[in-house]
């Protein structure tokens, strides 16, 4: 339970560190952020020139930031990979050992009745 709420307590900082730093990249505050956002879902185009600017801000802020982790995506889709082969592995090896285990029990069962 305490790291849950531990793991949660760092999932929220990152967060807001995340959007106080995209506030601050398009010069507005977390609520005019989350309009921006809302209008760029909504594919809205703001008319205010003030609004604009924030607008081309807050769209290369994010776009330099999704094509800068573009380039560890392969990487990161590696690793991915790796893990779940690992994981096939591991559970192929625990059905293994189950397997083996069961025969050995098996036998020895057989084995003492024998006698």
């Amino acid at each position: 339970m305490f790291q849950s709420a531990l793991y949660t307590g760092i999932a929220v900082a990152v967060l807001a560190v995340q959007r106080r730093r995209a506030a601050r990249a398009a010069g507005t505050d977390a609520g005019g952020l989350a309009n921006l956002n809302r209008k760029i879902r909504h594919h809205e185009v703001p008319q205010d020139p003030e609004e604009q600017a924030a607008m081309r801000r807050l769209a290369a802020e994010q776009l330099g930031q999704m094509e800068r982790a573009g380039k560890w995506l392969p990487y990161w889709l590696g690793a991915m990979g790796l893990v779940a082969v690992g994981m096939v592995a591991l559970c192929s090896w625990v059905l293994w050992m189950r397997r083996r285990s069961l025969d050995r029990l098996r036998w020895m069962r057989q084995a003492l009745r024998q006698e």
